[in-house]
């Protein structure tokens, strides 16, 4: 069996490491590449020693990569600087497939884009081509892809649990409320002040209250699923643990519906997925069951109000909140079995 040739472009951050690990348990993968400007040269056991087993080729620059040997490009790499990238990469090799991981090419939007980063867009036609990568809800199309825009962290625990149910119109637009506590990782590696230990265990924080970026990606899917604009109120917290993403969502509930016919609706939606689990009615899920694997796990529980609900999603950041979605589109892209190099059980304890 030929193998598919990937690169993984921004390989000495934490979205870069989590797709080495996944995908050297992958059997139908070989990395050729793996970029880090500025530890170029080094290799990648140097900067990640966990990997000391494996053999991985060394780290170089992005101009080093030739791509007349890749297949797939995985960009992992700071906001803002991917667009360019892309557009060069295909313009070297139009037939490349890329999977981003970063927020570039996430807002189907112009407009939008400019709103919520503070500039124009780089590559608009690109923009307009790429596909947003929640895989379970855009399945078809990212199959056909060839830029398949990775979703935030933020945005895939909120997106997967709600979308369901404002398309079968079970709750109100207007009246979702999230708060998504996540961990530190979600920060990502590069050394800030206001990340050290003593300046976050031992305590809780919000940030980006009232404008964090990922609101863009849930009012764009949001809006469509429920085939006019929504504007879901969204509040992220940093929590003190290394993995995880744990979002907690109050509904009100639409045309009679309870709750438990939210449990139902997403039972439904979700039934036969292999990552995604809907719990017993009730029954709240835990981060630490599903840390380190691509699992998701979706509660409902009914609020003491008749017409409110409180659905609850958690997942690992790095893995179903990035990377591990990351391969999983990678799947699709390259019509392998979707399960393929996933299939690792949550750590625990």
């Amino acid at each position: 069996m030929t193998a598919l040739n990937v690169a993984i472009l921004g390989a000495s951050g934490y979205t870069g490491s989590e797709l080495v690990r996944l995908l050297s348990r992958h059997r139908q993968v070989a990395i050729r590449a793996l970029t880090a400007d500025r530890k170029a040269g080094q290799a990648m056991a140097d900067v990640f020693p966990q990997f000391v087993h494996l053999d991985l080729p060394k780290l170089t620059t992005i101009a080093e990569v030739a791509l007349d040997e890749i297949d797939l490009v995985f960009c992992a790499l700071p906001h803002g600087t991917t667009q360019t990238v892309i557009a060069e990469l295909f313009a070297k090799k139009p037939e490349i497939k890329v999977v981003d991981l970063s927020a570039d090419f996430r807002l189907a939007d112009p407009a939008a884009y400019e709103q919520w980063y503070g500039h124009p867009h780089q590559a608009l036609e690109l923009q307009s081509e790429a596909v947003f990568g929640v895989s379970e809800l855009h399945r078809a199309a990212i199959k056909d892809a060839r830029l398949v825009a990775n979703p935030g962290c933020h945005s895939t625990t909120s997106i997967l649990p709600i979308v369901p149910l404002l398309k079968e119109r079970l709750i109100e637009p207007d009246s979702i409320s999230i708060v998504s506590a996540t961990g530190m990782s979600g920060a990502g590696r590069a050394a800030k002040e206001g990340m050290l230990f003593s300046e976050v265990s031992e305590g809780v924080h919000a940030y980006g209250v009232g404008g964090h970026r990922h609101t863009a990606e849930l009012d764009q899917e949001f809006d469509a699923a429920a085939g006019r604009t929504t504007r879901a109120t969204f509040t992220p917290l940093l929590i003190p643990m290394n993995r995880g993403i744990y979002a907690t969502i109050t509904v009100r509930l639409s045309g009679g519906a309870t709750a438990e016919a939210l449990h139902a609706s997403l039972t439904t939606a979700y039934w036969g997925e292999p990552f995604v689990t809907v719990l017993p009615f009730g029954k709240v899920p835990q981060s630490r069951h599903v840390r380190g694997s691509n699992n998701v796990q979706i509660g409902v529980v009914a609020d003491r109000g008749p017409d409110k609900a409180i659905v609850l999603c958690t997942l690992d950041n790095l893995v179903k909140g990035a990377s591990g979605q990351a391969v999983q589109n990678m799947n699709l892209v390259a019509g392998f079995e979707e399960t393929e190099g996933l299939t690792q059980l949550a750590i625990f304890p």
